[in-house]
């Protein structure tokens, strides 16, 4: 967002945004930035950092989007990293996004901000959420209480955008000192928390990184990663030791006279802060008769223990239907394209490796990955609607019920759903979302399961063989892999619960946002997002893969001999039709043909003989038994790496050794003309690539996040044997039924 008026000023000012889950903060980033934003990681850490840059009134903002979190006790990661941001880089103002129609939980985080002593501007969004349940807020009341600035926000219809901006800039600008309310925790806490703040200060524990009552706070409240800082800062035992002993003398004086805690009488005084503030005629109803709030009324319906399944599988159909049909025609043109492009490269450079690796390794390779572009955008579109729209939530509250008879937690649903539960996600994030899982062992069996999703990367590898041998009914067929998706997944985590991570399952509890209307902006924006991560993906890596495997599956080149002998059968079909020296096109079809077929059978042999086709031909009298080929296992062992690499391994496989003589044509119809192929064998390797071996980044953040490399090697070996049983069976059984 940019305001032209003004002349040019090089003043920086750094904002940062803060709230609740749900309460809107990423719209805000997204309506403030736009598309000039980059997405990051914070040092150390896997939390995702978000920041952008806007300008106002001649001035550059730059715009920190923090983790989502419900309070600054350090939790989770997402805590830990917001509470550490805010109190180490110490932003010139902190917008604290604040749910209108919640206002009564979301200013728990607001205490905790003014605590810190931090510059706020309240931005005060839903607002028209909050009338519609007939709440009216007073934001000059709400103003003067806290002693901040209140706007109010209707974020994703871009409503006090630009008031919230300015107030931000006027806070970062105002030279007098934060204003905030300190809290009154009681006689015993004030009174320990002064003491303690005065002995911090004294001895400069921390300076300049924690405000001194705040850190006493901490130490109190028996915050431990608080703790570890202040014991690796102090070196003298005889502070360490009075620290301690106030610590211990407090929580046993709360423990004799409240039978309570630290942790819990500073809640309590929290909580009690933020509804005299409410009840001070900050939020009046404007009716007294209990409501039944839109949303309320939806989920009756959404949420039914009958209703609420048969929706949600209609709601996926829809979204399937509506990916394969509107991308058909783009994924068509692609397809051209690429032909094209590969086609006219190899009329214009000569025979040999340069022309081999441009043309199958390079075009033929990365085209088949880009072709299907169209199907990742249109399905990201569709998941935007269901995320933005409030609806993936319903889906993750339904499916807790089912998901604890395979004893596995609510919040488990969320990993699987982002790792591609409604296909179309990444294994990566979703093993990142088990951190907020609190069992050591559902985290564990969740992390070790959520592979098995239908990740973006699977997709292009689904979509391609769905559409050569399962052309009717393509979105029936896809919704009926999601489902054996999350079926394979959570009959594992049954097997791996009732074995090596035996426990009873955690309460679940899960806050069901207000359904609300996306809009454009937003659903466009989340679509780039997410489709520029995959073209990066398949513009770096898989560029990089494919040309490390076009070199294994072209050398080592065939002996000087065989290459002799394929010349000298060619030079035999000229001579037998009495042709000397003649341009291909001029010769006759019958001749065409024949010496088109050698050719093949020259590419064939050509890649059996490599490093690759060795390797490939080795396993395939085992992988014989699921029907794949030592082609396809050639592209499987690529797949380890990234699963798009299987697509364009096969293409770069189908173009070195054409098996359908002299005609270049797109894999789907390649595969589909190949000997050994048919709709058993391709159903086959489906399921072999939706539950084998995790991708490398995959398992390389398994390892991170289990903290041993024993479950990385475990999710890639019990993966692949349990995909391989399963596809070996389905194989078998369906050539026994001739339903090949």
């Amino acid at each position: 967002m940019a305001d032209s008026a003004g002349a040019r000023n090089p003043e920086r000012i750094e904002i940062a945004l803060a709230g609740n889950p749900n309460a809107g903060k990423t719209t805000l980033f997204n309506r403030l930035t736009g598309a000039n934003q980059h997405v990051g990681n914070y040092p150390g850490v896997t939390v995702e950092k978000k920041e952008g840059l806007c300008s106002f009134d001649g001035v550059t903002v730059s715009v920190v989007d923090l983790p989502g979190t419900y309070s600054l006790t350090a939790y989770s990661e997402e805590e830990v990293v917001a509470r550490d941001y805010l109190v180490r880089n110490r932003p010139q103002a902190v917008v604290n996004i604040v749910d209108a129609s919640n206002l009564e939980r979301n200013l728990y985080l607001t205490c905790q901000l003014l605590e810190l002593g931090l510059p706020v501007v309240l931005a005060l969004n839903m607002i028209d959420v909050a009338r519609d349940r007939g709440i009216e807020v007073n934001v000059e009341k709400l103003g003067r209480i806290l002693g901040v600035r209140v706007v109010p926000l209707v974020a994703r219809r871009g409503e006090g955008v630009r008031e919230v901006l300015a107030a931000a800039v006027a806070e970062a600008r105002d030279p007098s000192p934060p204003r905030s309310r300190p809290v009154s925790y009681g006689d015993d806490l004030d009174r320990a928390i002064l003491n303690l703040a005065g002995l911090v200060e004294e001895k400069g524990i921390l300076a300049g990184t924690y405000p001194p009552a705040w850190l006493a706070m901490k130490l109190l409240e028996g915050d431990k990663r608080v703790h570890e800082q202040v014991r690796d800062a102090v070196r003298d035992a005889a502070v360490l030791e009075t620290i301690e002993q106030a610590v211990s003398s407090l929580a046993a004086h709360l423990s004799a006279t409240l039978d309570s805690t630290p942790e819990a009488v500073i809640a309590d005084h929290r909580y009690g802060f933020v509804r005299s503030v409410v009840r001070q005629g900050v939020m009046v109803r404007l009716s007294d008769e209990d409501r039944i709030y839109a949303s309320d009324r939806i989920d009756r319906v959404v949420t039914h223990r009958v209703a609420g399944p048969v929706i949600m599988l209609a709601i996926l159909f829809a979204l399937y239907q509506f990916t394969f049909t509107w991308s058909e025609a783009p994924v068509a043109w692609l397809g051209a394209g690429f032909d094209w492009l590969a086609e006219t490269a190899g009329d214009l450079l000569p025979d040999g490796h340069l022309r081999s690796l441009l043309v199958s390794g390079i075009i033929r390779g990365v085209g088949g990955v880009f072709g299907f572009v169209p199907i990742i955008m249109f399905m990201f579109f569709g998941i935007a609607i269901l995320e933005d729209s409030g609806y993936l939530a319903r889906v993750a509250f339904m499916m807790d019920r089912v998901f604890r008879t395979f004893g596995l937690h609510g919040s488990s649903v969320m990993s699987f759903i982002i790792s591609g539960g409604i296909a179309g996600g990444c294994a990566v994030p979703g093993v990142l979302a088990t951190r907020t899982l609190r069992s050591p062992r559902e985290r564990m069996a969740t992390l070790l399961t959520t592979p098995f999703m239908n990740c973006g990367a699977k997709m292009p590898v689904l979509a391609l063989l769905i559409s050569a041998f399962f052309t009717t009914g393509k979105a029936r067929m896809m919704l009926f892999l999601t489902m054996i998706s999350w079926a394979g997944a959570l009959l594992v985590a049954r097997l791996l619960r009732s074995t090596i991570l035996k426990g009873l399952p955690t309460p679940f509890v899960m806050e069901l946002p207000p359904y609300r209307v996306p809009t454009l902006r937003g659903l466009l924006l989340h679509t780039w997002e997410r489709t520029r991560d995959y073209l990066r993906k398949a513009g770096s890596v898989i560029l990089a893969a494919s040309i490390l495997i076009w070199a294994t599956m072209t050398f080592p080149s065939l002996p000087a001999a065989e290459k002799m002998a394929f010349a000298e059968k060619r030079q035999a079909v000229m001579a037998a039709a009495g042709i000397g020296d003649a341009a291909q096109e001029a010769l006759p079809a019958a001749v065409r043909e024949e010496i088109a077929r050698i050719n093949a059978e020259e590419g064939e042999a050509a890649l059996e003989y490599s490093i690759a086709g060795r390797v490939g031909r080795a396993l395939e009298r085992l992988s014989r038994l699921s029907g794949f080929d030592w082609r396809t296992n050639i592209a499987l062992m690529g797949g380890v790496a990234a699963k798009e690499i299987i697509i364009s391994t096969l293409g770069t496989a189908y173009s070195l050794g054409e098996l359908n003589a002299g005609e270049d044509q797109p894999l789907a119809e390649a595969l589909k003309n190949s000997p050994g192929w048919n709709r058993v064998s391709a159903f086959s390797l489906i399921l072999f690539v939706m539950f084998y071996s995790p991708c490398l980044a995959t398992v390389a953040c398994i390892i991170r996040e289990s903290g041993s490399w024993r479950w990385g090697a475990f999710a890639m070996g019990f993966n692949t044997l349990f995909a391989f049983l399963l596809s070996c069976l389905v194989y078998q059984a369906g050539m026994f039924l001739g339903l090949g």
